[in-house]
């Protein structure tokens, strides 16, 4: 089984290159789960992500642990040859660690769910063969943010997206803050998608040798 996970910013074009893999390469695409939390309703009709946006000390637990929940499905997949957007780490290393650190999760929160991402690596096999990280520069995945024009991410500003920049650089690039559970290939994400294909190109095929 080869596991091949995408990591990046929000707007960073991992959808883009993941639809890109899926059309050149024998890969089954796993795809972000956005729409499972947009499925997740409140009695006002918000969305689970939609609540977070809007009062994150009261449901960041809540959607974390969904998010948490549907990464392990994901990754526990039989699918023999897989690419997916994000991954549990990257979920616990850069969302969950996010929103403790600028005081919208509180600790008793973050606290419940670190035990029970310990509990599940510690307990269930999640092989990881690769990293692919796009690193893009938060000024662009800003861009791409106002560009694309979605409700739900209307609050997020240039300094949330500077801080998730720092903390995939501080896990993924200078390696100094939390374990590594594969190894990580850097591939700086051109402004454009188009360029942006035209660069993995060359190179797609061996992704997945």
């Amino acid at each position: 089984m080869l596991i091949r996970t995408e990591g990046g910013n929000i707007a960073s074009g991992k959808t883009t290159c993941l639809e890109y893999f899926s059309k050149t390469s024998d890969v089954k695409l796993l795809t972000h789960v956005v729409k499972l939390w947009f499925q997740v309703v409140s009695e006002d009709s918000l969305s689970l992500q939609a609540l977070r946006y809007q009062d994150p000390e009261r449901w960041g637990l809540t959607l974390q642990s969904y998010i948490q929940l549907t990464m392990l499905d994901r990754h526990t997949s039989t699918t023999v040859i897989k690419m997916m957007e994000r991954s549990i780490f990257s979920a616990k290393y850069i969302f969950e660690e996010n929103l403790f650190r600028s005081g919208k999760m509180p600790e008793v929160d973050f606290a419940v769910l670190s035990e029970w991402f310990d509990w599940i690596t510690t307990n269930v096999s999640i092989p990881v063969d690769l990293i692919v990280y796009l690193q893009t520069d938060p000024e662009t995945c800003h861009r791409r943010l106002k560009q694309r024009g979605r409700e739900e991410e209307k609050g997020i500003t240039l300094e949330d997206l500077q801080v998730i920049h720092q903390l995939y650089e501080d896990w993924l690039v200078r390696r100094t803050s939390f374990p590594l559970p594969a190894p990580v290939l850097v591939s700086f994400t051109p402004l454009l998608h188009r360029a942006f294909n035209e660069r993995i190109k060359p190179s797609s095929s061996s992704l997945f040798i």
